[in-house]
């Protein structure tokens, strides 16, 4: 897969667990993991790339003594998630177009 593309799905991926409710590092590496692989040096540098964004923002909460730090979506991280499902339709139905021309064409030659 396209290393640009993967990058943009984390993104929404992320955001799309943050339309859900704040979180915080650990457990969106946890959330995430049916979908895709994420350690934590991929996961922080996309956190702090959708903050520059204003995509997500950031706040501390103390839990057992340290602070923890939480992201929380913002209508910017919102907009940007329909903006990746409507490009998407637009890819799928290219996609669809290439599958549906090459249906059935394994082996032969033009």
């Amino acid at each position: 897969m396209d290393s640009q593309m993967k990058k943009g799905m984390v993104e929404v991926c992320i955001l799309s667990l943050l339309s859900r409710g704040d979180s915080y590092g650990y457990q969106l590496i946890k959330d995430i993991l049916p979908i895709m692989e994420l350690s934590e040096s991929t996961l922080y540098p996309v956190l702090r790339r959708l903050e520059a964004a204003d995509s997500l923002k950031v706040y501390s909460v103390e839990h057992n003594g340290r602070l923890r730090k939480y992201y929380a979506i913002t209508d910017e991280g919102r907009k940007r998630i329909q903006e990746f499902l409507q490009e998407w339709a637009d890819v799928k139905k290219v996609y669809d177009f290439i599958a549906d021309v090459n249906a059935g064409k394994e082996g032969t030659e033009r």
